[in-house]
């Protein structure tokens, strides 16, 4: 199974080519370079789905609050399972 993350586009790096486009985006804090070939048309401020270092698709910014809170309901789920052993 693959999971890819929301992250919010804060600054396209290299732009020289759409092939070599990379831009640095946000996940939640952690900043990450991400390959934007398979989304050509993404601009800073734009929200996407990346996987393995390449955005997959942008995303409008509703859907990633959506995953970004189902995340955080996991992580506070499996925290509460970590306390009670």
């Amino acid at each position: 199974m693959c999971l890819a993350i929301p992250g919010k586009i804060e600054e396209i790096i290299d732009a020289a080519d759409a092939l070599g486009r990379v831009a640095r985006v946000s996940f939640g804090g952690a900043n990450r370079e991400i390959n934007l070939a398979c989304v050509p048309e993404a601009q800073v401020g734009d929200y996407i789905l990346a996987h393995v270092g390449v955005a997959l698709s942008i995303i409008d910014a509703e859907e990633a609050e959506k995953i970004f809170d189902y995340l955080r309901q996991m992580e506070e789920s499996s925290e509460t399972k970590k306390d009670a052993n």
